[in-house]
């Protein structure tokens, strides 16, 4: 009777929290946002991965949420480069939610111009298991792994590299001093994966993020930005948009 009454709670938490991360979408296409949920594990540099994405951007203005159990770090640092970031804490727990972000874009100045774009890029906690559990309103996930975790993770983890909509490879740099195999690699993705481009970049250095950040501003633009008027009590941001494109995009992997 214990384990049927904590099912049942665990499915009113799924349900409520799938119920504000669809409107959290709504409202954010809506206003040309669009949202992107990044995830990773500790270490595989996902606030650099941010940096380097955002330095790249043609025609979006790139917003972040910061999750982290402690500290601001990440936040500070984005923060001192000029771009708008807010912190969340979630002080043990090992995911964001989407009341966490409904709370969160409250919080935010989404001050676009006129059929400007805006991209929001939310960073979950460094884990692999929870936070692929919870939607919060994205249009993509975005999974960073890197080769200094090995080439075995889509098969210890398949749930979050199957879900994922964009895959980035890190730190391809240190390929040459590290025992990686990119084809056990890729057999273990595209077992679980079939659709999601695989980008190959480097955070120190900068290789491939051009190529990420023009398929997530292509991504962007297929929110059709037109005047839109949304009269909603619970305003969460400025801007025009209707309707988006869930397609998984091109295979990119060399």
């Amino acid at each position: 009777m214990h384990d049927i009454r904590k099912l049942s709670v665990m499915e009113n938490i799924m349900d409520e929290n799938d119920h504000i991360a669809e409107h959290i979408n709504e409202h954010m296409t809506a206003h040309g946002i669009l949202v992107v949920n990044e995830m990773g594990a500790p270490g595989v540099g996902k606030t650099t991965t941010l940096r380097n994405i955002i330095n790249n951007l043609q025609i979006t203005k790139p917003f972040v949420i910061e999750g982290d159990i402690e500290s601001d770090l990440d936040t500070q640092t984005l923060n001192n480069l000029g771009i708008t970031a807010y912190q969340i804490n979630t002080f043990g727990a090992c995911h964001l939610d989407a009341p966490m972000i409904d709370h969160g874009i409250d919080h935010i100045d989404f001050d676009l111009e006129d059929k400007e774009r805006g991209m929001l890029f939310i960073e979950n906690i460094g884990n692999l298991v929870c936070p692929a559990e919870f939607t919060i309103g994205e249009h993509v996930l975005m999974l960073v792994s890197t080769v200094t975790e090995g080439s075995d993770k889509p098969y210890k983890y398949p749930l979050a590299f199957e879900k994922a909509d964009i895959i980035i490879l890190n730190k391809v740099d240190l390929i040459p001093y590290l025992d990686f195999d990119e084809e056990f690699f890729m057999k273990g993705v595209r077992a679980l994966n079939k659709t999601a481009p695989v980008f190959k970049v480097s955070g120190r250095t900068g290789e491939g993020f051009k190529e990420v950040a023009a398929w997530l501003e292509g991504r962007a633009a297929a929110l059709n930005i037109h005047e839109h008027h949304h009269d909603h009590d619970h305003e969460h941001a400025h801007g025009h948009g209707h309707s988006h494109d869930h397609d998984h995009g091109h295979h990119h992997h060399e």
